[in-house]
């Protein structure tokens, strides 16, 4: 038996780039084929030298080609060149945006939902509504990323526990994976936990730049996590997001609620939909199933009152034993099943 380029090629477009989701065929990451009965040779030119994930790429390559019966797989690695990897980079981007440059996720019909989660003031666990929602929705097999626009206060990284940077293709970066949800953040490019000091206009090119340099591949939500306030970034995002749903994040002392409220009436001022407020650290349940109100109770009812909406979820205090180190709650968690249930809210009302 005889194996032909062919045959070679064709069963290598199955095999994908880890990191780009991408055909290492179509990417045209496969060179130098030579065949000798059942022995095949060939050389992959990675996009990135020292590609963290080779191990992967040679595994799959190896089974693909032992599936139309290859004995003998002999495989050599490159590296693509300046000029390709630029090249690369160009398409990704004509992918990814239309002739004006704009991204394409943010046409109506990209089929991406966009939720921005706001708050009045720091400190009410914001980030923690982000990362726990984007991970409940993607264990329910939805296709997420954030990106973290708290440009002076980004944790996600942190609270997710990425330690590595993104890759970066030439002037695209591919956002790491934690929790199955793509991460990108500011903090990733600030060196060493660096203030970032920057005023509007800076801002809003560094948002357009997480929506058109991040290669998202198909996404079904992004969540934003946006600083609290109402200031430059906020409204450079309701008016580059205009179809964004928001949910608004307080806790139940009245003080934060009344805060909140100035977010509210910035999303409604810039007419996006209000999926509803999530009232966090809303009680503290012991063993026996007790709750102790720690800051009050009200708070995130007045607040969903007033901007004529509805509290979709309480979170409640974390047991002490929960997720030790972790902002992620697991789904079994008390706190898990607080968004487990506003993941499939959210899911359902699309």
């Amino acid at each position: 038996m005889m194996i032909t380029n062919q045959q070679v090629l064709e069963a290598l477009k199955h095999v994908q780039d880890p990191e780009l989701h991408k055909s290492v065929v179509e990417l045209n990451m496969v060179r130098n084929i030579r065949i000798d009965g059942t022995r095949v040779q060939l050389e992959v030119v990675l996009t990135i030298q020292g590609c963290p994930l080779k191990a992967k790429i040679q595994q799959d390559i190896e089974e693909a080609l032992r599936g139309i019966g290859a004995s003998d797989v002999a495989l050599t690695f490159g590296a693509m060149t300046a000029e390709e990897r630029a090249a690369l980079t160009q398409s990704l981007k004509k992918e990814a945006t239309t002739d004006t440059g704009m991204p394409k996720m943010l046409r109506p019909e990209s089929g991406v939902t966009f939720i921005a989660v706001t708050s009045g003031k720091g400190g009410v666990g914001k980030s923690t509504v982000t990362i726990n929602l984007a991970a409940a929705l993607a264990r329910m097999g939805k296709r997420v990323g954030i990106l973290d626009a708290d440009i002076y206060g980004f944790s996600v990284p942190a609270m997710m526990q990425i330690r590595e940077k993104p890759t970066m293709i030439d002037q695209t970066a591919v956002p790491p994976v934690s929790h199955g949800v793509k991460v990108m953040s500011m903090g990733f490019f600030a060196p060493e936990n660096n203030v970032v000091m920057w005023r509007g206009p800076m801002l809003n090119k560094w948002i357009r730049n997480f929506l058109v340099n991040t290669h998202w591949g198909d996404l079904d939500y992004l969540l934003l996590d946006l600083p609290p306030g109402t200031g430059d970034v906020a409204i450079d995002v309701a008016a580059m997001i205009p179809q964004a749903k928001e949910i608004i994040v307080t806790t139940p002392h009245n003080v934060a609620s009344f805060v909140a409220t100035r977010a509210g009436a910035m999303a409604m001022h810039t007419k996006h939909d209000i999926v509803g407020v999530v009232e966090n650290m809303s009680y503290y349940e012991d063993k026996d199933g007790n709750k102790t109100y720690l800051f009050g109770k009200g708070g995130g009812d007045t607040l969903a009152a007033q901007l004529k909406t509805q509290v979709v979820a309480r979170v409640p205090f974390a047991q002490p034993e929960e997720n030790v180190g972790a902002a992620v709650y697991d789904e079994d968690s008390p706190i898990g099943e607080v968004f487990t249930s506003l993941a499939e809210d959210l899911i359902y009302s699309r």
